[in-house]
């Protein structure tokens, strides 16, 4: 096994309630192979983040296996049940993240995924041959579960969402690999470090549509587990942005 994928058996107990093994052995991958990274970061958002995570990383096939483990054990563990036919992936980022999960899916429970689709979108709709929009599984008549990296504004889940409805098929979930947990923006006129919570993109997108929106892991798992590892400072220093940017959902 690789030096940077952390068995979790291996994993220390790091905080009153500590997290399920596979989300502790996916944290640890993510500092062991600098997906996840401590420092100042500026996000798109203009807000500086004590922290950065960053999926892209995850290219080598011992790191796409840890990553597709910690999908498919998330999906997996969920409560009621999950019952879909077809991973989607929106282009770039969601494709290898929907081919590797439905692989990882099938192998762990092959009864019941061995016959799950993927699926992913063109950014240009195709003129020729069988043509369209849908590279993979069909979406018409499927019961639909959306997965990628993170959610920021909101904007590409939407676009996801109305492509599959578009198609025709039915949205039943949304998985990523963090949550943020932090609010959306400040409007015109607000003040964006006012300390004071609004809601999230994630909790705006379960508000409106309607269906659960997964994580592998929370901005809360993140701090402590860190401190745990005996990390304090990075600790504190995402306590502190989490206090001034906490979403309300």
């Amino acid at each position: 096994m690789p030096s940077h994928i952390v068995p979790a058996s291996n994993l220390p107990v790091s905080s009153p309630t500590p997290l399920p093994p596979h989300k502790s052995a996916f944290l640890q991958t993510c500092l062991s192979s600098s997906a996840l990274k401590f420092g100042d970061f500026l996000l798109k958002s203009g807000r500086r983040s004590p922290y950065f995570f960053n999926t892209s990383l995850f290219h080598t096939g011992s790191l796409l296996r840890a990553l597709s483990t910690a999908y498919a054990q998330t999906l997996l563990a969920y409560s009621p049940a999950l019952e879909f036919s077809v991973l989607f992936g929106p282009a770039y980022k969601g494709i290898p993240l929907a081919t590797a999960t439905v692989d990882k899916l099938a192998e762990l429970d092959p009864e019941r995924f061995g016959e799950l689709s993927y699926s992913f979108d063109r950014k240009e709709a195709k003129d020729h041959g069988e043509g369209g929009m849908i590279v993979g599984g069909e979406l018409k008549g499927k019961r639909v579960v959306i997965i990628d990296d993170v959610v920021t504004a909101g904007t590409a889940k939407r676009q996801a969402i109305e492509l599959i409805r578009r198609e025709g098929g039915t949205l039943v979930a949304i998985i990523v690999a963090l949550d943020r947990q932090e609010k959306m923006p400040g409007g015109e006129g607000e003040d964006d470090e006012d300390g004071k919570p609004r809601e999230s993109a994630m909790g705006q997108i379960r508000r409106e549509y309607g269906v659960p929106v997964l994580s592998i892991l929370t901005l809360e798992d993140l701090i402590g587990e860190t401190k745990g590892l005996g990390r304090e400072e990075d600790a504190r220093a995402c306590e502190a942005y989490w206090a001034k940017y906490r979403a309300s959902d």
